[in-house]
């Protein structure tokens, strides 16, 4: 008889469920084009379920989702996964709070992360969706969304990462000509996270677009 897996495989099979039914909702979006993207729930205290690299996130299955532990090695099978596996499991490590890491390729967010990039964040200020973020209570703030230099060493972009976190709150981030990694302390709280950022990098560049034409 086989080991059983260091991990509880009906928790895996909640959050694989959960993973599937709101990715296909942000595919829908237009939010990860062709295989871009990857998304991921935290397990337990060592694990996290993450997408497999390569797959078609809108037609996500159950077999597409597989676990990693938070050095980002594969546990329990031969699956490949994400190259950025490594920002996903930062996260878990570092934080106990983080239950849900997003990381997507809208137009808006691709577009915004070479528009910023040579500023190195984007300044979100005066917004009432800003409460949208945990934490913040007041439209009364100003949020700056850091723009990291796109890298396929990704212990580099993990060590900018942890950099930034110990300077206070953050709820997501840029890489220039890549897209948005937002997360939170559930699936609902991440999205709502990924959501408010999505509309309010729209806002930016839609009022860059409109001082331009006066």
């Amino acid at each position: 008889m086989s080991d059983a897996p260091p991990f509880d495989t009906h928790r895996l099979c909640e959050l694989a469920g959960e993973i599937i039914v709101n990715v296909r909702d942000l595919a829908a979006l237009g939010w990860t084009p062709a295989t871009s993207s990857n998304f991921s729930r935290r397990l337990d205290d060592r694990h996290a379920a993450i997408t497999v690299s390569g797959r078609d996130k809108a037609h996500l299955r159950e077999a597409d989702i597989m676990v990693v532990d938070f050095d980002g090695r594969a546990v329990g099978s031969d699956h490949t996964p994400s190259a950025e596996t490594l920002l996903h499991t930062q996260l878990y490590r570092r934080s106990p709070d983080v239950g849900c890491v997003l990381h997507t390729h809208s137009r808006n967010q691709t577009v915004a992360s070479r528009l910023f990039a040579g500023a190195g964040h984007l300044r979100l200020e005066g917004y009432e969706l800003l409460k949208a973020f945990h934490g913040n209570t007041t439209h009364e703030a100003a949020i700056d969304v850091p723009v990291l230099a796109n890298t396929q060493h990704m212990p580099t972009l993990a060590a900018q990462v942890d950099a930034l976190l110990d300077t206070g709150p953050l709820w997501g981030y840029l890489i220039d000509g890549h897209g948005l990694y937002a997360w939170g302390r559930d699936m609902a709280e991440a999205r709502r996270h990924l959501e408010a950022f999505e509309f309010l990098i729209g806002c930016e560049l839609e009022l860059r677009k409109l001082h331009r034409e006066h």
